[in-house]
């Protein structure tokens, strides 16, 4: 039974993700400080070490010792906010296993700047030096949604569907171009109350699904990797947790140019070449599955915290 799509609309069970957050903050702190340089040493992390340095130092870039911004916070002040609380849990479920007294920066929200000084956030730029966006994996009840997929590529409608408000400039091009094009089920709509609105099960029935970048990354890009179906998208220009500066176009999607010219002759070149396409949804399913074993996760996640603090100029620790 595919739990998921019944009980959860293919999404993650948001009820489950604050209960476990609650319990979190019920644990003293320094039963999980205690446990820090065990967690950073153990012979998991020996066992794929070279795997593990490769992704904390992809982000983490920090090479040298660097000033905090001055409305740091100490780890032992930081309280949960009125606004976007996940953002706070996300980052607390690694921050509770440092000293107190540390200090750090962070910004929620969607990010597509590089901050003055080293700072916590989900998004940052692909390009340029992003040295001081150090990225955690915040938000990621909603942006790290993975799926079982019922339907095989075989079964799927051979066209490309997409839904969106389509407010962006870039996305309401991609729909003048695009909204009554033969190979497109392409429609304005993104809540559940629109006449168009299309679940993610229903996305799934279509061999091929647009995944535009939004405010920073496109949310809906990790879910499409992980079904059967294609993700159809410009090389994206925005990376998080999902490393998505590694993704090679047309190996993990199918890219099209930024101003979307070569729509049509890339559809129809995969909608001829059944192996080719089903190659991408093999090698997107590949890349998915690194993110799927959460003591890795969990590991990378303290070590790059753990690289954040000592780049960073920190108080006399008592």
């Amino acid at each position: 039974m595919n739990f998921k799509r019944i009980f959860l609309r293919n999404k993650n069970n948001k009820i489950y993700y604050y209960i476990k957050a609650i319990l979190r903050e019920l644990v003293p702190g320094s039963l999980s400080q205690a446990q820090l340089k065990k967690h950073l040493n153990s012979a998991y992390y020996r066992k794929n070490a070279a795997y593990i340095d490769d992704r904390v130092n992809y982000y983490n870039k920090l090479e040298r010792l660097e000033p905090l911004d001055q409305d740091a916070i100490e780890i032992g002040k930081y309280r949960v906010p009125e606004r976007i609380r996940v953002y706070y849990f996300d980052s607390k479920e690694y921050l509770r296993f440092f000293n107190p007294q540390l200090r750090f920066s962070i910004l929620p929200g969607d990010i597509i700047h590089v901050p003055l000084h080293p700072t916590l956030l989900k998004s940052r730029p692909i390009h340029g030096n992003n040295s001081n966006a150090v990225v955690l994996n915040l938000d990621k009840a909603r942006h790290f949604n993975f799926l079982h997929d019922d339907v095989s590529f075989d079964k799927k409608i051979d066209m490309l569907v997409g839904r969106s408000g389509f407010g962006q400039v870039h996305r309401s091009r991609f729909y003048q171009l695009y909204y009554e094009h033969p190979l497109c089920n392409i429609k304005k709509a993104n809540r559940s109350s629109d006449k168009d609105y299309l679940s993610i099960a229903e996305h799934l029935d279509y061999k091929f699904i647009l995944a535009l970048e939004g405010n920073d990354v496109a949310t809906n890009l990790k879910w499409i990797m992980s079904s059967n179906s294609i993700a159809v998208m410009p090389m994206p220009k925005y990376e998080t947790w999902f490393m998505e500066g590694r993704l090679i176009p047309d190996f993990h999607f199918i890219c099209i140019k930024d101003d979307y010219s070569d729509l049509e002759e890339k559809l129809r070149y995969f909608m001829a070449d059944d192996n080719a396409a089903k190659m991408i949804v093999k090698n997107a399913h590949e890349y998915i599955a690194q993110f799927k074993d959460k003591n890795i996760e969990d590991l990378i996640a303290l070590k790059v915290l753990d690289k954040y603090f000592t780049h960073t100029i920190q108080p006399k620790l008592q």
